[in-house]
């Protein structure tokens, strides 16, 4: 066993690293947001949509006076026509 290796590996260990000081710029970082102008669309269309009713009060108004009158009828053929579009369009 060759004891000079073995004090040259814990020589190593026991020096203590010479601890250097950096001098840094403390770099001013700030987020940033951009938005694209298709972004910007969709938010424009977003908010006018926010604005408008869910329910077109002119059409539901005539439509609830003919079923609170009675007069409301509704055809089966169309009833049954419509339904399957529906179903067509779903599948």
């Amino acid at each position: 066993m060759r004891i000079e290796a073995y004090t040259q590996v814990q020589q190593l260990y026991n020096a203590k690293k010479a601890t250097q000081t950096k001098n840094t710029t403390v770099a001013k970082l700030s987020d940033q947001l951009q938005i694209s102008s298709v972004g910007k669309d969709i938010q424009t269309a977003k908010a006018a949509l926010a604005q408008t009713p869910d329910i077109r009060e002119d059409v539901a108004a005539v439509l609830k006076a003919k079923i609170d009158a009675g007069s409301y009828q509704v055809s089966a053929d169309s009833f049954a026509d419509k339904l399957m579009q529906k179903y067509e369009e779903m599948r």
